[in-house]
């Protein structure tokens, strides 16, 4: 077993921990944030600092590569900083209000980004057998189907966040159920369209890195969504529909 499959296997065996604990602990941003976490920073700030590193640490993986000069590597590299420059930097220039994030779960998200980008880069730029991506690789149903998956995650991603922005005018802080685009099927309809997309990475990459990545977006994002779930039947047991919408999987949980 290589250096690179233990790492595999050992972020495989800690997001089982991760899963369970944050079922009983709420990550202390955005809905759930509390002063008890530490130190915080504008929301604005404290997602540029979370999420800005992994789109470097990618670059830099890439640049250095002997192999950035492959179209079908070229390819998974661009979509993947595509979703990060979309997350380091236009999301949070459109956040409203003035939340906060606590230092130290932007420290605990850089750490694990970072972990992220050797996954991913480690494996489509160095340990992956140099012809394993060809340029024919482009051609293959796994990448085509992957990358419709991938998009289509990060529109749902993106409209989600949309129509969350879109719930308050300037002014207001009243709390409302949100019910357009797929929040009329999920309670957190951006968290199932970022999984989306990461299964649509491991698809197009079809490796095991990208699987992990998926695997690791669900372990994070799907507690969170079982809390807020539960928050928003009590907040608004009149509005939600507990039989037609599920907390992040549609039709399914």
């Amino acid at each position: 077993m290589s250096g690179f499959d233990i790492f595999l296997l050992a972020m495989a065996i800690t997001a089982v921990p991760v899963f369970i604990v944050l079922f009983f602990i709420d990550a202390g941003y955005g809905k759930f944030y509390t002063k008890k976490w530490g130190p915080a920073v504008n929301n604005r700030l404290g997602w540029v600092l979370m999420e800005s590193p992994v789109f470097f640490a990618m670059l830099a993986l890439w640049w250095f590569s002997g192999r950035r000069g492959d179209i079908a590597r070229l390819a998974f590299f661009l979509l993947f900083e595509l979703h990060y420059f979309q997350r380091s930097f236009i999301f949070p220039a459109l956040i409203r209000g003035n939340g906060k994030m606590p230092l130290s779960i932007i420290l605990m998200a850089v750490a694990f980004n970072l972990l992220n980008a050797g996954m991913q880069g480690g494996w489509i730029f160095y340990v992956s057998e140099p012809e394993y991506y060809t340029l024919e690789w482009l051609k293959t149903p796994q990448f085509i189907a992957g990358t419709i998956v991938f998009l289509s995650g990060m529109f749902i991603n993106i409209q989600s966040d949309s129509i969350i922005r879109g719930l308050r005018k300037p002014g207001d802080t009243r709390h409302y159920l949100p019910k357009k685009g797929l929040y009329r099927y999920v309670t957190s309809a951006n968290y199932f369209g970022e999984f989306v997309e990461w299964c649509g990475f491991a698809l197009l990459t079809w490796s095991w890195a990208g699987v992990l990545f998926a695997v690791w977006t669900f372990a994070n994002l799907a507690p969170r969504a079982a809390r807020i779930y539960e928050r928003y039947k009590v907040e608004f047991a009149d509005e939600l529909d507990v039989k037609k919408v599920k907390r992040m999987l549609p039709f399914v949980w």
